[in-house]
C-alpha cells in the first residue's frame, strides 16, 4: 500500500511488522488459537462465559465478530477512530464483573485478566507467523510484540508491564502457569468450538471453520493442550508446522468475496509486500 502525506494510520502503519502480519489470511488461526490460550486463565473464561450467551450460536458468534471488527480497528484504523473503539471497550470492561467458583467477584478490567488476554493474542500471531512461514525474522517479531505494547495500552494497560520482546513473552507465560487451568466452561467452549453453528450467511465456511480450529489448538504449546486434557491429538509438532505453512501457501488465493463475508475485508487492502 502507498501511503499518501500526512495519512493519519492510527497505531501503526505501513512501515510497521503489525500491518505486514496481520494482513495475511493465515492469522486466522492464530485468532482461534488465542481464545484456546486466553481461555486457561480461569477468571478470563468465567467473565467471558457469565457475560456472554456463549452457548448460544448466534449470541457467541455475535462476541467473535465484534472482536474482529475491533481488531480491525485498532490495527487499520485512525488514531480517531481508535480511541474511540478503546473508550467503548473499557466503558464496557469497567461496568462487568464475574464470580469465581468459591464465590468471589472480579472486575473484567483487572489488569491481570487483560494483560493475559493480550498476551494470548499476541503470543499466538507470532507464534503462527513464525511457523507457518509468513516473512518475518526474529527481530522482526520482536519489533511486532513491541508494536502491540500500543494495543494493549488501548484496553488500558500500562505498556510498561507488557511484554516487549519473544523472550520476554514467554517469560510472562512461564511465571503464570501456575494460575493457569482448564475448567469445565473452557472445556465446554473447547468442544463447541469443533462443531460451530454459523449464521446462513457464512455457510461457505462450514467446511473451513472445523480443520482450521483442530490447527488452531493442535498449534498450543503441550503444557496447553495437557490442561484442556488432550496432549496428543494425532499430530506430532512437525506435522502441525507442515500444515500450518501449507495453510499460510493456500490462504494466500482464498477468494477476496469470502473474506469480505467473513469480516477480513480490510486485511487484504493493507498487505504490506514483505522486503
Amino acid at each position: 500500500m502507498t501511503s499518501r502525506p500526512g495519512a493519519d494510520h492510527g497505531l501503526f502503519g505501513p512501515d510497521s511488522v503489525t500491518w505486514r502480519v496481520l494482513s495475511e489470511p493465515v492469522m486466522w488461526i492464530a485468532g482461534v488459537r488465542a481464545m484456546y490460550m486466553q481461555a486457561l486463565h480461569p477468571r478470563v473464561m468465567l467473565g467471558t462465559w457469565q457475560n456472554t450467551a456463549f452457548a448460544k450460536p448466534a449470541e457467541a458468534w455475535g462476541r467473535f465478530t465484534r472482536t474482529v471488527e475491533f481488531v480491525r480497528v485498532r490495527t487499520y484504523g485512525t488514531t480517531a477512530e481508535v480511541d474511540r473503539a478503546g473508550a467503548r471497550l473499557r466503558k464496557v470492561h469497567s461496568s462487568l464483573t464475574g464470580t469465581d467458583a468459591d464465590g468471589a467477584r472480579f472486575r473484567l478490567d483487572d489488569p491481570e485478566l487483560l494483560l493475559w488476554v493480550h498476551c494470548g493474542e499476541i503470543g499466538s500471531y507470532a507464534e503462527i507467523a513464525r511457523r507457518s512461514g509468513v516473512h518475518v525474522t526474529s527481530a522482526e517479531l520482536d519489533a511486532f510484540i513491541a508494536e502491540q505494547r500500543r494495543s494493549a495500552e488501548v484496553v488500558g494497560l500500562s505498556p510498561a508491564i507488557v511484554p516487549a520482546s519473544l523472550a520476554e513473552l514467554e517469560a510472562y507465560c512461564q511465571r503464570m502457569r501456575p494460575r493457569l487451568r482448564a475448567c469445565a466452561e473452557a472445556r465446554q467452549a473447547l468442544r463447541l468450538s469443533f462443531a460451530p453453528r454459523l449464521p446462513i450467511a457464512l455457510t461457505p465456511l462450514r467446511v473451513v471453520v472445523p480443520p482450521v480450529n483442530v490447527l488452531a489448538y493442535a498449534s498450543l504449546p503441550r503444557w496447553a493442550r495437557r490442561l484442556y486434557g488432550t496432549p496428543a491429538i494425532g499430530l506430532t509438532d512437525a506435522a502441525v508446522t507442515l500444515a500450518l505453512r501449507a495453510a499460510f501457501e493456500s490462504t494466500t488465493r482464498i477468494p477476496p468475496q469470502l473474506l469480505i463475508r467473513a469480516g477480513a475485508a480490510d486485511a487484504r487492502r493493507y498487505r504490506v509486500p514483505a522486503a
